[in-house]
């Protein structure tokens, strides 16, 4: 996609030699921006990486459908200045993908497509959030009903003195009962 994409190349010719990590557990690989800003597997000789970027695997569709949220779903470790780099093409991601859609399919299927995929990875966290919204609403809307923890010692207390009366009285009935001639 970058060879098209002249701007692009200048963005990451900036950081020329520099090598980034991309951690996706338990898959990690290592990439080297080449002068002409283009990128290219890393081989052991390049060195230390200068920045490691690990996404969790649960998060790689909001990712892909989002990339504007980088900064919730991406750590980054390392330079800075590559990291906010790769944070700035990321964001265009969604554009590549509708543009090679639109060249394979036409205008009008390509944007159909990107848009139904872009629906489809952020439905994981549309649901989550949904389940998680309905949760707090009934825990909020039952909440009044439960009892606090005095509430629930001053009930156990009245229990055990109720119980106690009971005791008593049962006691004193069997004191009567023994007391009645027998028939």
């Amino acid at each position: 996609m970058l060879a098209r994409e002249q701007w692009a190349r200048s963005s990451l010719a900036a950081h020329a030699g520099r090598v980034f990590r991309i951690a996706v557990a338990p898959v990690a690989t290592s990439l080297r921006i080449d002068a002409s800003g283009s990128i290219e597997p890393a081989s052991s000789a390049d060195g230390a990486h200068d920045l490691t970027l690990t996404l969790s695997p649960w998060n790689v569709p909001a990712f892909l459908a989002e990339p504007t949220r980088w900064d919730a779903l991406v750590t980054a470790d390392g330079d800075p200045a590559l990291a906010a780099t790769l944070k700035g093409l990321a964001e265009t991601l969604p554009w590549f993908v509708e543009r090679a859609f639109a060249e394979a399919l036409g205008p009008i299927a390509g944007q159909f497509l990107a848009d139904t995929g872009r629906r489809m990875l952020a439905f994981p966290g549309y649901a989550g959030e949904r389940i998680g919204d309905s949760v707090a609403s009934y825990v909020r809307d039952e909440v009044a009903m439960a009892a606090t923890a005095g509430e629930a010692r001053s009930m156990g207390d009245e229990i055990a003195a109720t119980a106690s009366r009971v005791d008593a009285l049962a006691a004193r009935v069997d004191a009567l009962g023994a007391r009645l001639p027998a028939s």
